[in-house]
């Protein structure tokens, strides 16, 4: 539910923001940078707010996270300055991405080591489900009371996964009560795995962003689509997204490599396709139906896979792993973007998301090496194959 939110007050603003142009009086580009903010916030408060936590409670650090949440909300609702609803959803950001990163660790905990991709994916899947239903249902509440009542309305369910956090994350230990240092706690970001599946992470969700943020005017332009029946395509993308990460996250407990490597590979195959059938609106129905299937199914994978090859870091290997998410998508879409006006014309995004999901094949292949690797010579089970063994931080390669 608190990825759910979270990922709807991050797109929301994109439903609404004819009438928050509006009403304050600035240029719809001006809003779009509320998004922009965000993502910035995301980028920065995933690691920097987890290092910051690390001595606290993962249950308080949600709580805190929730808290700053709903405070942001409230700001936003509450004032008409555009520099301080800038500022209250940049501090919003910072919260979201701790949230997001400490949320992933106290799932894949609760949930068991056999369990924990399946975990983390269902975690992952609520923010899949805000593309379906979080971002109408913020539209469709500022048609009724105002955009400003989007935000209280998301301020108080944020309100009510305080209450629910409280109720139901179990109760743990500070990290500051156990015998290690941070210095200690750090040295699991020296595996080279642990790197390999943040470049895995960027190039993942640059390359499918790319195609999905400038899909419309494929769509409507090239493929002949109805601009009325977009919405419903881009809603059979978010339905294909939260089928394909809940059934990859359940996939990925026992075959991790498989999932991470066959996803990119079946979306550079699609995204190609984008290419060669764009004049075609039931043949780009189906691909975007199956990228959404596809694209980003694995991530929860990734960051459970982040989680386990960061040791005793495993909060802040789940914070990279956001950030390298939301880097990769701030990386890549503005390419995507100035490529519209290359020669490429309407192809430009499919053709850089094409290039850039390739690239995902690179590190998750590399992954896929060691691990066959480690089998062979017999060090140990690699952590991200059994549930067996717990990532050792004195084992960081």
């Amino acid at each position: 539910m608190g990825t759910f939110l979270m990922l709807t007050t991050e797109f929301v603003v994109a439903g609404i923001l004819p009438d928050i142009a509006a009403d304050l009086g600035v240029s719809p580009a001006r809003v779009g940078s509320f998004i922009t903010v965000f993502a910035v916030g995301m980028i920065v408060g995933a690691p920097l707010i987890t290092m910051l936590t690390a001595r606290l409670s993962q249950r308080l650090t949600l709580i805190l996270a929730l808290g700053v949440f709903v405070a942001g909300h409230i700001r936003v609702a509450l004032v008409s300055d555009v520099d301080q609803i800038m500022v209250a959803r940049f501090l919003t950001g910072l919260a979201t991405g701790a949230f997001w990163a400490v949320s992933a660790v106290v799932a894949s905990r609760a949930a068991g080591p056999a369990l924990g991709s399946r975990a983390v994916s269902v975690v992952g899947a609520g923010g899949s489900l805000a593309t379906v239903l979080g971002v109408p249902a913020g539209a469709y509440i500022a048609q009724l009371a105002g955009w400003r009542g989007t935000f209280w309305a998301l301020a108080a369910a944020a309100a009510l996964v305080t209450v629910l956090v409280l109720r139901s994350v179990p109760r743990d230990e500070p990290a500051g009560g156990e015998r290690t240092s941070f210095v200690a706690d750090l040295a699991g970001l020296l595996s080279v795995r642990l790197w390999l599946v943040l470049a895995a992470c960027a190039t993942t969700s640059g390359g499918v962003l790319a195609v999905y943020s400038f899909i419309a005017p494929v769509l409507t332009d090239r493929s002949g689509v109805p601009a009325a029946a977009v919405p419903l395509v881009l809603t059979v993308f978010g339905v294909g997204s939260f089928v394909g990460t809940l059934v990859a996250g359940r996939l990925g407990d026992g075959r991790p490599h498989a999932v991470t490597i066959a996803t990119p590979a079946v979306s550079t195959v699609l995204m190609a396709s984008i290419l060669v059938f764009s004049g075609s609106s039931w043949a780009m129905v189906v691909l975007i139906a199956l990228l959404g299937l596809f694209g980003l199914s694995a991530n929860g994978v990734l960051i459970h896979l982040a989680v386990r090859f960061a040791g005793r870091a495993a909060s802040l290997g789940s914070a990279l792993s956001v950030a390298a998410f939301n880097l990769g998508t701030a990386a890549v879409t503005p390419v995507a973007g100035a490529a519209l006006a290359s020669p490429l014309g309407l192809d430009g995004p499919a053709a850089v998301g094409t290039a850039v999901i390739a690239l995902t094949l690179v590190p998750t292949a590399a992954l896929g090496l060691i691990a066959a690797g480690r089998a062979r010579t017999g060090p140990g089970r690699d952590p991200a194959e059994g549930p067996d063994r717990p990532a050792r931080p004195e084992d960081p390669a």
